[in-house]
């Protein structure tokens, strides 16, 4: 019988998501038993060769890399489960989302409280530089996500337990507490 497949990325985030993937310790090995990990910084796969049964991402789109690494996953994954509060809802990323993008470049690179070398007053502008959106954008608003799993990062068990019903063909359940907090 085939291993289900499965794939991950990180967009804009701080990969704390990918932490808590870690963090579910001996019950990776168990994982690992279950599924053929593909795309992904577990396997250091940067390319999609095959269609995976199930795509993690997390963090949201700021820029155009992110947007390009999202789509391609929609398309390579039957399932796509945005994970995290970047991914779900633009997370500390978007706090930017009410500055201009310009002004947050001349924070960044001109008149920051850190900048001291650019004294020529040099904005980055090349090519090989993503474009920077106008805003952070949750993974949905930009293709069509299959599950959310609320958390900065969500637990261990949380995610261990979605992985778990989605190989086994059943619905997550997310409990209550995961949503909100009391």
């Amino acid at each position: 019988m085939r291993k289900p497949v499965i794939a991950t990325a990180s967009l804009a985030g701080c990969f704390g998501c990918h932490m808590s993937i870690l963090d579910i310790d001996e019950k990776i090995l168990d994982l690992i038993e279950l599924v053929d990990f593909h795309k992904s910084p577990i396997t250091d796969i940067k390319k999609f060769g095959r269609k995976c049964d199930i795509g993690l991402i997390e963090g949201g789109c700021c820029n155009s890399e992110n947007v390009h690494v999202l789509r391609d996953f929609r398309k390579n994954c039957k399932i796509l489960v945005s994970v995290g509060e970047c991914a779900v809802m633009g997370g500390l990323p978007a706090l930017r989302n009410g500055i201009p993008v310009a002004e947050c470049l001349e924070e960044a690179y001109l008149n920051g409280p850190t900048v001291h070398e650019n004294t020529e007053r040099i904005l980055p502008n090349d090519d090989e530089l993503p474009m920077i959106l106008d805003k952070v954008y949750p993974c949905h608003e930009i293709v069509k996500i299959d599950y959310f799993l609320p958390g900065c990062p969500p637990r261990a068990e949380l995610i261990w337990e979605a992985l778990i019903g989605l190989i086994q063909g059943k619905e997550i359940k997310i409990p209550y507490e995961a949503f909100k907090y009391d």
